[in-house]
């Protein structure tokens, strides 16, 4: 039996590529040679020319959520717009919440 693949972003070159997992060192973009961000197997990524959605995407991984699944579940609510971002930012802020945490609440309150 193979190991399984996982994803890995490159953010300045807006790509991601199925890789075999390992914990021996970083992954290193084919196209810039930067390193490349580990974001987990339940990652699905947006099309390159959706600059909202990449965008999007660079506030989570850099806020250090990623897209692990667990064993019956997917990675869980992830927000989809700049919008739904915002808002929860702005949650953060006002309640003392981690960002990471507030960032994957289902609905702010």
């Amino acid at each position: 039996m193979g190991h399984g693949k996982t994803s890995y972003v490159c953010l300045p070159c807006r790509a991601s590529y199925k890789q075999p997992y390992g914990r021996n060192g970083q992954r290193i973009c084919p196209r810039c040679s930067e390193a490349m961000i580990h974001v987990g197997s339940a990652f699905a990524a947006p099309p390159r020319r959706d600059r909202q959605a990449w965008r999007v995407l660079t506030v989570l991984l850099n806020a250090g959520v990623r897209f692990h699944k667990s064993c019956c579940w997917g990675p869980g609510y992830r927000p989809r717009t700049l919008r739904e971002v915002r808002e929860r930012m702005t949650y953060a802020r006002r309640s003392g919440e981690p960002f990471a945490r507030a960032l994957v609440r289902c609905e702010v309150p």
